[in-house]
Order: C-alpha cells, then sequence, then structure tokens
C-alpha cells in the first residue's frame, strides 16, 4: 500500500517534491512560483502551505497540496487541495484518497472545517463526498468548477 508523506514532516524529499511536482503541473513561465512555495513549506509558521508525495516504496506514484488559493477568483474560500496527480499506471486503485486524507486530516488539525478544490474533473472528487460550489475563474482568463468538502468530526 502507498504512503503519504508530507513535506512539512519531512523535509529531506524536498528536491524531489520540487522535481517531481513541478513536471506534472509547472510550465517554464509558473515553475519558480512552485520551487519558491515548496521551498518554504517546511519552515512556514502558518499551517499552509502543506505538500504531499504518494509514495509506492521508493517511486514516486502521486502528489498534492492544501494551499492558501489554487491561482481562482474565491479568495474567501480556503484551504484548497490542489496540484493532485497519480501516475497514470496507478490509476483507478483509489489512491486519490490518501491524498485527499491527508489533506483533510492537516486541515482538520489547522482549525478549518472545510476544504476546496477547482477543477474541470466532473464525477470524481463526489465520490470522496465534496459537492459543487460554483465556478471559479483563473487569472489567465479560463474558467474551472469549485468543490467543498465539509470536513467531519
Amino acid at each position: 500500500m502507498p504512503t503519504v508523506i508530507s513535506l512539512r514532516q519531512d523535509a529531506s524529499i524536498l528536491r524531489e517534491a520540487i522535481q517531481y511536482i513541478a513536471s506534472k503541473w509547472a510550465n517554464p513561465q509558473n515553475r519558480q512560483v512552485y520551487v519558491d512555495c515548496l521551498t518554504h513549506t517546511s519552515n512556514a509558521k502558518n499551517p499552509l502551505p502543506q505538500w504531499y508525495l504518494l509514495m509506492e516504496e521508493d517511486r514516486i506514484i502521486g502528489c498534492a497540496g492544501l494551499i492558501t488559493n489554487d491561482f481562482i477568483s474565491r479568495m474567501d474560500l480556503y484551504p484548497w487541495v490542489c496540484a493532485m496527480y497519480i501516475e497514470q499506471d496507478r490509476r483507478g486503485n483509489n489512491f486519490g484518497e490518501l491524498l485527499i486524507k491527508k489533506a483533510v486530516e492537516d486541515a482538520k488539525n489547522a482549525g478549518f472545517n472545510e476544504v476546496y478544490l477547482c477543477t474541470d474533473h466532473v464525477g470524481y472528487y463526489e465520490h470522496f463526498g465534496f459537492g459543487f460550489v460554483g465556478i471559479g475563474y483563473h487569472p489567465w482568463g479560463e474558467s474551472s468548477r469549485i468543490y467543498s468538502l465539509k470536513i467531519k468530526d
């Protein structure tokens, strides 16, 4: 069974986390945003951001983050589960749930009652209890669906 490793709990994975997450989500124009955010995660004074790698033995098979804003207009909503990715050959095993559970646990421990995410996927996050909130707008002119999940005690 894969395990979720938090960058906050194990700063020794910083280099691998930067390389992996940037390879999945960054482009040449915004790569430094990821590098800077990940670099300052382990010594942050606030509970956010959080970043996670999903490990299967020595192989990274996924990632996610928990951040204050996912480049979306709804800055009144937070924290955001972001940058969720599972390697294609490991999809279909419900491994995304492991990342979501860790993010929700950390959000709850930080005193949050709800988490959000933005996506173009319809039907995936609903399986984990997320409900549709509305549409949000990105700085680059696109929009995404916003979902929320109430954190249970």
